[in-house]
């Protein structure tokens, strides 16, 4: 039995996670970004342990989340699963000052992995628009680009499959991957997504938990359960270290993964 902490995870294919996740036996503990929303997720998923509440787009509630979660104790494993999608029509601006949609599928993720005890395992949700991703990664925030939803989104899952790479070479004792989970009927791919929903999920899933060989790999993109290969540039380690370095200084949050684990 494991030990699993998915965020946003009171609906989409975080839910259909923490579900199966239960069914098999393993604890978990779900998030959403407000009080309303954790009735829900606690409602679709009611064995689960609890729910931690905030909201991932500002960085004072994303740090509270990361100390809900540390009160809990030490987690087998952590699902990044929390994002915004690409059909936001404009740039929208958090209290951060921040672009909404990098601050929920970029920064959250890093500052999470940052002030969460270490797991054993962790999976970050990237997307297969990583490949349309800026690697150049210059204005982060779209603050002199038009604004462009769907480049935005691409941006921020490279990110995130930067961030699973550089926690797998920056911290070897921890298994860090990053997952496509396919375009799937969500409310985040919309109705017209033409991959098969019951995969979605099994991946991040599989890789959390599962004692097969082929899950205690890391540094490596999955899509339903099989090694895909990247964008070249998320293996570039001074790509990795930059986006490292600016998510630092926006979010004044240090990543320490050398540092060991708390026990048990």
């Amino acid at each position: 039995m494991a030990r699993v902490f998915i965020t946003g995870s009171s609906d989409g294919l975080g839910k259909m996670a923490a579900r199966l996740l239960v069914e098999e036996g393993h604890k978990v503990v779900l998030h959403a970004r407000n009080e309303a929303r954790g009735k829900e997720a606690m409602a679709s998923a009611p064995e689960a342990d609890t729910v931690v509440i905030g909201d991932l787009a500002s960085i004072r509630q994303t740090r509270t989340v990361a100390d809900q979660v540390n009160a809990l104790g030490v987690f087998d494993a952590v699902i990044h699963n929390a994002a915004v999608g690409y059909r936001e029509g404009g740039r929208i601006q958090t209290e951060d000052g921040l672009s909404h949609v990098f601050a929920i599928n970029t920064l959250a993720p890093y500052i999470l992995t940052a002030l969460i005890h270490k797991p054993k395992r962790a999976i970050y949700l990237s997307s297969g628009l990583h490949h349309q991703g800026d690697a150049s990664l210059k204005d982060l925030l779209w603050e002199r680009r038009a604004w462009q939803g769907q480049q935005a989104y691409s941006d921020t899952k490279l990110h995130d499959a930067l961030l699973a790479f550089a926690v797998a070479r920056l911290c070897p004792d921890m298994l860090s991957n990053a997952v496509e989970p396919g375009w799937v009927a969500t409310k985040m791919g919309g109705p017209s997504a033409t991959d098969d929903l019951d995969q979605g999920h099994r991946t991040q899933v599989w890789l959390a938990v599962s004692d097969d060989p082929a899950a205690k790999v890391s540094g490596q993109y999955f899509y339903h359960m099989r090694r895909r290969t990247p964008m070249a540039e998320a293996n570039d380690v001074a790509v990795q270290n930059k986006l490292l370095q600016e998510c630092r200084k926006l979010s004044g949050v240090e990543l320490e993964l050398l540092t060991a684990s708390p026990m048990k």
